[in-house]
């Protein structure tokens, strides 16, 4: 039997490529994360223009949701599927070490730990890694598979996506038009029939959707008393929220299946040598135009039709979710294109330190958001800000990151989650001062 040596990947090693991809992605996705920090989430999932509705806002809402919403965490999946295959590269044979599992299912477990801490101590109600650690546990038998099938296999949530949103599309159509009926016949002054009724009474419903009502009110109530207490109604508050949101509506299992899906894109971009730059530029501008071309196009006419405030049906229902791997495809080519030239990597080099803290930055993003600039025993800033003012707050954090990591790689190898997730999954104690004759360990 092979006796397998499974350590960590080190020095020059490193795909520096993947750091950067890893850091930007991480530090991108606080711009989505603070409004669920710093805002109601009655309003959130209501009508957001409460949060503010300036010019700025308008415009700043528009934007992170067309260019970053959804997509950074699209990156994450991304590199998910690119990271699994660096590690079980030696596992890639029929015959390969048994020691490649074990690892994998180690870390995997562990990630799981650092999710479930980051949801009830932390209190990130919004976590990501329970809910990579979860979809993870079903990758290792996937990985000999070839590119095209789990290309085919990955797309399968985007296409469920699009088939139940034409449903509802097509549902929505026929109610308008019977609407538009009923309308022409009180017009005429004719009688409604039953049916002309009830479709009058289901869109009224629809348009009375944004107004406050005592089931809103009742939420808001909950939210003020949960941010103007101390420490446990505001734990218990963010408790509650993750078993409703995730749990009592079942939206853990469906982001672990949007995540899978993604991986196995991931896995298939990197058998393609996509993700880590091994494509020519001219692939990589092609992929960028291809990728942003309905990316990014999609996600404006759905911005459009949200910021519209009608119940009218909406094409962002059918191509949201392959919109958004589109654009997550789409930010992967661009940093691949700019890598390609030297300015570009320059312009890149410190988000490589982000990328090696990863971890750890991720935590320190909630730790101040949640608990030093919004929590009711911190700066109680919760529910002062508009959608601008919040985007400005999280570029400032966004920029402390940034320094703190770049100082943090000067004397060590990983960030501290980072060194404590690997010592715990090699259930060894690994270097955690850099060496000099290497950028660290991976």
């Amino acid at each position: 039997m092979e006796q397998a040596v499974v350590a960590p990947v080190a020095g020059r090693a490193r795909i520096e490529l993947l750091d950067v991809l890893r850091g930007l992605a991480i530090l991108l996705i606080f711009y989505m994360n603070i409004s669920f920090q710093a805002s109601s989430l009655t309003a959130l999932f209501g009508d957001f223009r409460a949060i503010g509705w300036t010019a700025a806002d308008r415009a700043t809402w528009m934007w992170v949701l067309i260019l970053l919403e959804g997509t950074q965490r699209g990156v994450l999946e991304l590199l998910f599927g690119a990271g699994f295959m660096v590690l079980t590269a030696r596992a890639m044979r029929p015959d390969g070490p048994v020691a490649v599992a074990d690892l994998f299912m180690r870390r995997t477990l562990w990630l799981l730990v650092f999710g479930l801490l980051n949801i009830f101590l932390v209190l990130w109600v919004g976590d990501i890694l329970t809910t990579y650690a979860l979809a993870s546990l079903f990758l290792f038998p996937f990985r000999l598979l070839g590119p095209r099938l789990l290309l085919a296999l990955g797309c399968l949530s985007a296409l469920f996506t699009a088939l139940t949103g034409a449903i509802e599309y097509s549902g929505r159509t026929a109610l308008v038009t019977r609407v538009e009926a009923a309308q022409a016949q009180q017009a005429k002054g004719a009688a409604l029939s039953a049916d002309d009724k009830k479709a009058l009474a289901e869109w009224q419903k629809k348009l009375d959707r944004f107004k406050p009502n005592a089931e809103t009110q009742k939420a808001l109530e909950k939210e003020r008393q949960a941010y103007s207490g101390g420490w446990l109604p505001y734990a218990q508050y963010m408790w509650s929220n993750w078993v409703s949101f995730f749990i009592g509506k079942g939206l853990l299992l469906i982001m672990v299946i949007e995540a899978f899906c993604v991986m196995l894109i991931g896995i298939a971009l990197w058998k393609w040598g996509v993700i880590q730059g091994q494509r020519s530029a001219r692939f990589y501008a092609v992929l960028l135009a291809c990728a942003y071309g309905f990316g990014l196009t999609a996600r404006y006419v759905g911005a459009l039709e949200i910021s519209s405030f009608t119940p009218y049906p909406k094409t962002i229902w059918i191509t949201v979710e392959a919109a958004r791997v589109a654009t997550s495809i789409g930010h992967v080519a661009l940093i691949n294109l700019l890598f390609k030239v030297a300015m570009g990597r320059s312009l890149l080099a410190p988000f490589k330190a982000c990328g090696r803290t990863a971890f750890s930055l991720y935590f320190l993003q909630q730790i101040i958001g949640l608990h030093i600039l919004f929590a009711p025993y911190g700066l109680g800033l919760w529910g002062k800000f508009g959608w601008a003012t919040q985007f400005w707050i999280a570029t400032g954090v966004i920029a402390l990151c940034v320094v703190v990591a770049n100082l943090w790689v000067l004397r060590f190898a990983n960030g501290p989650l980072e060194w404590a997730w690997r010592s715990l999954s090699y259930v060894k104690r690994q270097p955690f001062l850099r060496r000099a004759e290497d950028g660290g360990t991976a």
